[in-house]
């Protein structure tokens, strides 16, 4: 059976058809139209065309920067705000004339980890994408666990764990709240602690614009730089460790900009230990398989084996 999936992002919308075995068929990416109608018309080309050129009709997924309600039908939390208030797997389906699956993009990533990325094999995955902004998703047995308010895997509003009083009302979220953990791990948390650090040392060098850029003054040993990494780590491990405590996940898998840091992944495992109970983890934290093709694929792979 072949599988095609549509990661519907803000500036670009990605397909790709895989065969039964996972193996790419075809791949093609276009602009995003920034209105719903528009987006509607450029999911429906890039799957007939993906079809035509390969001669076979496949089922669809699609991964969004939202959630579908459960409770409205109704698109709802997406960046790409013109799908909004939308039944975007209803109309898309009408239109193809079959069903189409829609789940939150970082949960499409779990479930491509899960099922033939870094943790495959794994019953219970958490995905998280520390990019810009933070996302997670959980997949069970290769499956979005969205929960019964289609947010699951949201672990990224909440309030920082364990947080120090230097931290305490430091940042304020888009969502609205204060000290939300995106704000800390995210790249641009990085980049804005690196750069309040800086600023308040009065040395005399341009703020950093990215993580590379705060890396590259790390691997120089330079102070302000190292200080900011060792924050970040400390509340990257306290923030999964929130996870740890309440979901034990069998692998936890990093993606986005930040899961490139390789210092990262030899640092983790004795802090996660000092944040979970019973001071014991040996949860395995990988770096995803299929970088930013990931949320594609497992759009794909939301019609199962």
């Amino acid at each position: 059976m072949m599988r095609i999936g549509v990661d519907l992002g803000g500036t670009k919308i990605e397909l790709v058809a895989l065969s039964d075995e996972g193996n790419e068929l075809f791949r093609k990416r276009v602009t995003t139209p920034r209105d719903y109608r528009g987006t509607l018309a450029a999911v429906v080309d890039l799957v007939e065309e993906a079809e035509t050129t390969l001669g076979e009709k496949g089922t669809v997924g699609v991964g969004i920067p939202g959630v579908i309600s459960p409770y409205s039908g109704l698109v709802k939390n997406a960046n790409s705000t013109w799908i909004n208030g939308h039944p975007l797997n209803v109309h898309l389906g009408e239109m193809l004339q079959r069903e189409v699956r829609v789940a939150n993009d970082a949960n499409c990533f779990a479930v491509s980890e899960a099922m033939d990325g870094a943790a495959a094999g794994k019953s219970v995955v958490f995905g998280v994408i520390i990019g810009t902004g933070c996302g997670a998703g959980v997949a069970i047995n290769g499956k979005v666990h969205g929960g019964g308010n289609g947010i699951g895997g949201e672990w990224g509003h909440n309030p920082l764990p364990w947080m120090t009083k230097e931290e305490f009302n430091t940042t304020r979220c888009f969502c609205g709240n204060p000290d939300c953990i995106e704000t800390f791990i995210s790249g641009a948390g990085f980049v804005r602690d690196y750069n309040v650090a800086l600023a308040a040392s009065g040395t005399l060098r341009a703020a950093a614009k990215s993580g590379v850029d705060i890396m590259l003054l790390v691997d120089e040993a330079d102070a302000i730089a190292l200080a900011a990494f060792e924050r970040y780590i400390d509340r990257l491990a306290r923030s999964l460790a929130h996870v740890i405590n309440m979901l034990d996940p069998d692998a936890i898998v990093l993606g986005g900009g930040m899961s490139n840091v390789a210092a990262i992944y030899p640092r983790l495992p004795a802090l996660l230990a000092h944040y979970v109970l019973g001071s014991e983890c040996h949860t395995p934290v990988l770096q995803n398989l299929y970088g930013c093709s990931s949320g594609v694929r497992g759009a794909a792979w939301l019609w199962e084996k």
